[in-house]
């Protein structure tokens, strides 16, 4: 990492002439508050982890979506206003990606609507990576999708590398919902499945598909070095074209594989080639896009040491 220090005061801002960034993909939890069954599964993310702890690993200001965090279901309104909670001090978190189960017919009406009315929620995840295969070709999951489309909200879509064929038709079927990949497509690095690059680009054809650049450290093989990662970057960013990429964290999930400066580096370091605009549009205004927010210039930086929420 070259450019930057980190000093008493906070990060400091970003050199002269790159992008500034506004993450897509960020998490904050409290097991104390909500629950979060899956991270009994994962104990180095089983405690807290907060806006500040967040701020405190960003080598810059950095402005920031949240998404779901995978609390039970049932929570899915609790964690939207534990987040706008946060969000009353710390206006960097631009707004909430919350979760409905889309395909629960007496359910996913009213929350959908709901969440449409909420300026707060900025899209929809309903985590579908360990769902069975056809999940996503059912019909009551299909019309939930569609609602989305209606009602204006992205469909954040969380699969797992032999899922992105399904995802692709998913995609057909709903034209009027933008989705928005997470993670590449979970691909195994260095060798992805085979499949993976040829769905890749069948979705990729969907003009109603982006793409998050997030969540690719914690799917390689132990060992893997940043050049391998960088070349399925950048191939994903030559599949979808700078227009249709979003730059992610997916902290603190990242921090079992890599640091945030680490990878916002590699993800500089595949844009850099690009115009000006092009790498502005990964690294923040395709999130502004996508999600309807409004550009309200620089994040600030914030004061006084990292602290627990």
């Amino acid at each position: 990492m070259t450019g930057r220090t980190t000093g008493a005061a906070g990060p400091e801002v970003p050199a002269a002439g790159r992008a500034r960034v506004l993450d897509s993909h960020v998490h904050f939890w409290d097991p104390r508050h909500l629950a979060y069954p899956w991270l009994a599964d994962v104990p180095a993310l089983d405690r807290p982890f907060s806006p500040d702890g967040f701020l405190g690993g960003a080598p810059e200001p950095v402005e920031a979506v949240f998404v779901e965090a995978g609390r039970n279901p049932g929570q899915a309104g609790d964690e939207v206003e534990w987040v706008r909670g946060l969000a009353r001090t710390r206006p960097w978190i631009r707004g909430a990606v919350a979760h409905v189960s889309l395909d629960d017919p007496a359910g996913a009406p009213d929350a959908v609507r709901r969440f449409a009315a909420d300026p707060f929620v900025v899209g929809v995840r309903h985590n579908i990576q360990d769902e069975a295969p056809g999940f996503t070709a059912g019909a009551d999951f299909r019309a939930g999708v569609r609602l989305l489309g209606q009602a204006g909200l992205p469909f954040d879509a969380c699969v797992r590398q032999w899922q992105l064929g399904e995802l692709a038709e998913l995609a057909a079927a709903c034209p009027q919902t933008l989705v928005v990949l997470d993670h590449l497509g979970k691909p195994s690095v260095p060798v992805p499945d085979a499949a993976w690059r040829p769905d890749l680009l069948r979705l990729a054809r969907r003009d109603n598909v982006v793409c998050k650049l997030s969540g690719l450290a914690t799917e390689a093989a132990p060992g893997t070095g940043a050049t391998a990662l960088l070349a399925v970057v950048r191939e994903v960013l030559e599949a979808f074209g700078p227009d249709r990429c979003l730059y992610g964290g997916d902290w603190p999930v990242m921090t079992l594989a890599t640091s945030y400066g680490s990878w916002l580096d590699l993800v500089r370091e595949a844009v850099a080639d690009l115009p000006a605009a092009g790498a502005d549009a990964v690294m923040r205004t395709n999130a502004l896009r996508t999600y309807r927010l409004r550009d309200r210039g620089p994040a600030p930086v914030p004061e006084g040491p990292d602290r627990p929420a």
